[in-house]
């Protein structure tokens, strides 16, 4: 009896065994605690079906880069030469080798993947959270954030063997959690008084206390002539179920622009099962699409709506938005992306997955706008208690173009508001280091920072925002009502519209879109007016300062179209 007792047991062992447990591991992340104010509830159900994604090794995501900054530089001989979609995932598809050594992997649990991306780079598997804790030597949980109720079934570490480390470069979802996301701060009506009378444009006073498109239009020379190039398009992305409502956005154009048809309307772009529900009006989708149809006259707009099922805790919204512009093979040819998490809330692997999928579109001559956040050098945490600044995804991407912001006018000045802790969001990232266009301007701007400021943001890494233009008091319809609101969420598209009205200008006179921006807007920082006075306050010091040239508030500053204009040549 006690023979076969052990033979039992010994059975049962190997049963549950992980399917490496020979096998030596590598672990690829590790974080001591839930991010934020999330905390683990209990495990996660072991019967819960969810699709895991193996991001490989990219075949060549150097020489991918060193394109995007040939073709995106002024003066280089290769600029405005785009590549095609095809030729991108030349660059980036991983070796048979790397796919024949995940599926072996995966075999042990007798599972397969499929290829996931166009490139094949990602693939997916089906699996169970059992299987995934027994693939990954991990304890995926059920996490619950105390603030906004979100959750997220994640775990706190994860492992692959030793030997696929030269082959897998991130699995998601893992340690990445999904952050609430920050997309734009609740309307207010307390503004800093401004300290300048130096004049930027002839828009109205009354622009101080209620922006309108009519406001951005005298503010940045927007020409209200409508565009002539079918070809070129403006995206919109909504994420977290954010919506726009046609009601609203007939409203809106029947009072802000009576010049174009209140008809004006937009096209649908689903990915991951993305729709556009008419019963629920979504304030950030409102403001994003009021604020490029309302502004970028005349340029087709599509709403790139991302799905999510109803309180899915395993949901990644960055992740499947880069996976689904990327399957896209005819994309606008900018973006407008306003939304953002702290970079705590994610992990390199994940963020640097995410940011290298923004380089993929930006070699294919498509413009990225992010708005940098609304809450200053605190992010998300708390404005007294935190005690080093935050860096927000994905604006922390070297390549993406991050957009804060101002308010008043006659000046601009930097948006913050310490009574009611919001701000432009601003700072360094803690990921990526800092890329060569801005190097000069980020090393001057950090000589004039305060040394008490020592230790409390990266200081060789990316610093952000690049641009910036207004983000208070803006006007917009939401749910049949007039109402104003405030955060980067407003001044990203206004950039997003005037980079799609130049590219309608480029096409017509036979050039190629302007593509990634960057390069081009610190070889051109006299097309921007310098924001040189204001701050946003948070961690118990006086956060970041504007200053004459680049500072990590406002960037370069505003935009003036026509002298954008000219140095594209027009």
């Amino acid at each position: 009896m006690a023979k076969l007792s052990f033979f039992l047991v010994a059975l049962a062992s190997m049963a549950n065994a992980s399917p490496h447990s020979t096998r030596s591991m590598h672990e690829l992340h590790r974080r001591d605690s839930p991010p934020g104010t999330f905390v683990k509830t209990d495990a996660a159900p072991e019967d819960q079906v969810f699709n895991l994604h193996f991001a490989l090794a990219q075949n060549d995501f150097a020489a991918l880069e060193q394109k995007l900054y040939a073709i995106s530089t002024p003066g280089n001989v290769e600029y405005g030469n785009h590549l095609t979609k095809d030729e991108v995932e030349e660059l980036i598809a991983p070796s048979p080798d790397s796919v024949s050594a995940l599926d072996s992997w995966l075999s042990s649990l007798n599972l397969t993947s499929q290829a996931y991306s166009p490139a094949g780079d990602v693939r997916s598997v089906s699996l169970t959270v059992k299987q995934a804790n027994q693939l990954l030597d991990a304890e995926y949980a059920t996490f619950v954030d105390q603030k906004s109720g979100v959750k997220a079934v994640r775990t706190l570490s994860y492992s692959i063997p030793v030997d696929l480390k030269e082959h897998i470069d991130v699995v998601y979802p893992t340690t990445s959690f999904p952050a609430p996301i920050a997309g734009f701060a609740k309307g207010s009506t307390i503004i800093r008084a401004a300290d300048s009378k130096d004049v930027l444009a002839a828009a109205p006073q009354s622009c101080a206390t209620s922006f309108t498109p009519s406001c951005a239009q005298e503010l940045y020379g927007i020409p209200t002539t409508s565009a002539t190039e079918s070809s070129n398009h403006l995206g919109v992305v909504g994420l977290t179920d954010e919506w726009i409502n046609n009601a609203d956005l007939q409203m809106f154009l029947m009072k802000y622009r009576p010049d174009l048809p209140p008809s004006t309307s937009y096209s649908v772009v689903s990915i991951s099962g993305g729709v556009n529900n008419q019963s629920r009006a979504g304030p950030e989708a409102d403001l994003d699409a009021q604020y490029t149809i309302g502004l970028a006259s005349g340029i087709p707009v599509e709403f790139i709506t991302v799905g999510q099922a109803a309180n899915d805790p395993i949901d990644e919204p960055f992740t499947k938005l880069i996976d689904g512009l990327l399957n896209i093979k005819n994309l606008p040819s900018v973006l407008s992306i306003s939304y953002a998490l702290p970079e705590s809330f994610t992990d390199f692997a994940t963020a640097n997955y995410v940011c290298n999928g923004f380089a993929q579109l930006g070699a294919r001559g498509i413009s990225i706008f992010v708005a940098s956040g609304d809450r200053g050098v605190t992010g998300e945490g708390d404005p007294d208690l935190c005690h080093t600044f935050a860096a927000m995804a994905p604006s922390s991407c070297p390549y993406i173009t991050s957009v804060g912001g101002t308010q008043d006018i006659n000046p601009e000045v930097a948006w913050g508001v310490a009574q009611l802790d919001e701000a432009s969001g601003s700072g360094f990232s803690n990921f990526f280091p800092m890329p060569d266009y801005q190097k000069a301007d980020v090393i001057a701007y950090q000589k004039v920072l305060p040394s008490s400021y020592d230790g409390l943001y990266n200081k060789t890494s990316r610093g952000y925002p690049d641009v910036a233009a207004r983000s208070t008091l803006i006007e917009y319809v939401w749910k049949g009502q007039y109402s104003q609101i405030n955060g980067t969420s407003a001044s990203t598209p206004m950039l997003a519209s005037i980079a799609a009205l130049l590219n309608d200008e480029l096409v017509a006179a036979g050039k190629s879109p302007i593509g990634f921006m960057n390069p081009f807007i610190y070889a051109n920082k006299d097309a921007f007016h310098d924001i040189t006075s204001g701050s946003n306050p948070g961690c118990n010091t006086d956060g970041f300062p504007a200053v004459p040239g680049w500072d990590a508030i406002t960037g370069v500053g505003t935009p003036a179209y026509s002298k954008l204009k000219s140095a594209l040549g027009l």
